[in-house]
This record gives C-alpha cells, sequence and structure tokens, in this order.
C-alpha cells in the first residue's frame, strides 16, 4: 500500500498533466517545454514551461519530489528539530502577454519529517494556496475566483474559505509597498489533522484551479491593450517578482534546501519594468487596482 506522501506526489504529477493539457488547448500554438532533473542529495522534478505563446508569455508548471536534512534555520522556521524531511508538491505560475489577463498562482505540497523530533512535534503536512494578480482590476473576475475556492472549501469545512481567505491576504502581503501582491484567494499550511481527510481537500483544490482561471483568461485574452497598459504590466510586475524574491516561503525553502534554481525561479515574470513615476493619477483605472490593493475586499 502506498503511503500519503507517494498518493500526494501521484497526485501532483496527474493534476500536472491535467492543468498543463487545459492551458495547451487555450494557447493552441506553442507547445510546454519539459525538463526533467535531479535533486543534489536525492529526488528530483520535471518541470513544465511554456515561453512566448500568443496568450501567455510564461506559464510554468512544476513537479517536485525532494529528499534532504533540513538546517537549523529552515527548521526555526518551520517551528521543527532539524532532521531529514521529504517534500513534494505542485507549483505553477502563469504570466499571461496581454495586461487585461490576470497572472495566476497555484501551489500544493506535502512535507514529511523523519527521525527523532520533539514531543509533540508533527511529522508531517499539507500546504498550499491559490492567488490572483490583475493589472486592471475587473470585479467578475475576482467574484469568480473566490467562489470557485469558497464553494471547494464549504464542502470540506465550512470554516475553511474564511479562514484561509484571510491568511491569503495576510500572506500575500509586500510590506515595504503596503499594498497586497494581487486580489488574493486561498493560502493554508500545516494542516497536520485528519491527514486523509486533509488530502480530499488538497485534491478538490488542485482540480479546480482550471474551473477557477481559465473562464477569467477565456474573457479577458481578446480585449484590446495598448503600450500604456503593457508599461503597467511590467512595473506590477516588479511587486510580483518583490513578493517571490523578498517574502515567499515556497522560494525560500525550495532554495533552501538546494532545489533546482531554474525550476524554483520558473514564477519570475520573463519581463518586468522598475520605473521611477508619480503614483497612479485619481480616478484612473490603475488607481482602483492600488485602492483594492491597499484594502483587502471580500468578494465571495
Amino acid at each position: 500500500m502506498k503511503t500519503l506522501h507517494e498518493r500526494a506526489r501521484d497526485l501532483f504529477a496527474e493534476l500536472q498533466s491535467q492543468i498543463c493539457d487545459a492551458l495547451q488547448g487555450l494557447e493552441g500554438q506553442v507547445a510546454f517545454r519539459e525538463d526533467r532533473w535531479a535533486h543534489r542529495v536525492g529526488g528530483g522534478g520535471v518541470t513544465r514551461v511554456l515561453t512566448d505563446g500568443r496568450v501567455f508569455e510564461r506559464a510554468g508548471v512544476s513537479l517536485a519530489d525532494v529528499q534532504g536534512v533540513l538546517t537549523e534555520r529552515l527548521a526555526a522556521r518551520l517551528a521543527v528539530t532539524p532532521r531529514p524531511f521529504s517534500a513534494t508538491g505542485l507549483s505553477l505560475v502563469i504570466h499571461p502577454l496581454s495586461p487585461m489577463v490576470p497572472t495566476a498562482h497555484l501551489n500544493l505540497r506535502h512535507i514529511r519529517l523523519t527521525g527523532s523530533g520533539a514531543p509533540g512535534e508533527r511529522a508531517e503536512w499539507f500546504g498550499g494556496g491559490a492567488d490572483l494578480t490583475p493589472y486592471y482590476l475587473r470585479e467578475e473576475d475576482a467574484r469568480h475566483f473566490h467562489a470557485t475556492w469558497r464553494d471547494v472549501c464549504n464542502r470540506h469545512d465550512p470554516g475553511y474559505y474564511p479562514r484561509f481567505k484571510k491568511s491569503c491576504d495576510e500572506y500575500f502581503r509586500i510590506e515595504h509597498r503596503d499594498e497586497a501582491r494581487g486580489v488574493g484567494g486561498i493560502f493554508f499550511d500545516n494542516l497536520a489533522d485528519d491527514l486523509e481527510a486533509v488530502f480530499r481537500f488538497v485534491e478538490d483544490v488542485g482540480r479546480h484551479f482550471a474551473a477557477a482561471y481559465l473562464p477569467i483568461v477565456e474573457r479577458r485574452m481578446h480585449e484590446s491593450w495598448w503600450e500604456r497598459e503593457r508599461c503597467w504590466q511590467l512595473v506590477r510586475r516588479g511587486r510580483y517578482v518583490e513578493f517571490n524574491l523578498v517574502y515567499d516561503r515556497g522560494t525560500l525553502f525550495a532554495l533552501e534546501t538546494g532545489g533546482r534554481v531554474e525550476s524554483v525561479l520558473m514564477s519570475l515574470p520573463p519581463l518586468v519594468r522598475w520605473r521611477h513615476d508619480p503614483p497612479p493619477a485619481p480616478g484612473s483605472a490603475e488607481a482602483a487596482l492600488i485602492e483594492v490593493l491597499r484594502v483587502p475586499r471580500e468578494w465571495a
């Protein structure tokens, strides 16, 4: 019989193929390139990246199943004893070409510790989340994205959505900018009680990413845009880079445990811009986005 960790790995591999197929169906012309890699300690992964498409400027969907030993610093961040670990996860980030289509992110992971730990210390847990980063605010899109995750959460625990939505708003915040990365979604970590039930929830999240995101892409991918919108998109992508390199736990975990750098940093957009400009003009579409990023809203 397979362990929970092996079942999680197999699920993430299946989801990787399903999501890539769904994205490929929208893209049409450019295909994903597959790259298999080995971790320097043990295990490895499969990274699939689509670049310079007509819809997606970069879409990366990465599967990892690695082993190693937690460093003192990383163990302290996880509030566990430094000891051997196995980690498997699915991570994807989609950066569309059009500024009218939001960037989207999904991460699902299972971590298992072996060896002796402190009394009562958790030995394995699930984490993950999904969030939406628009460049131009479309309330219909934010409501759809959140309603999808609300319905998924409610099938498992009515308390999940408000709890995980709040966690997402708090986690995906760029403190030095005093703004959120986007309009949020759900974020959960350290789910270790009733692991079978949590596994079913994680599976449900993974199987509904396409339903949460692709209808938004289909609505927006044919909208017109010009140089102004493209420049704004590149500036906002800079905020995405700032969050991922300064705050993102998944990025830090992967780099500190010897993860393959190219696969870890596939989450970064291919083009980005930092400008020394005044803030957007009051009443503009750009200012409307910033207002929502300053103060999280209830979308579902």
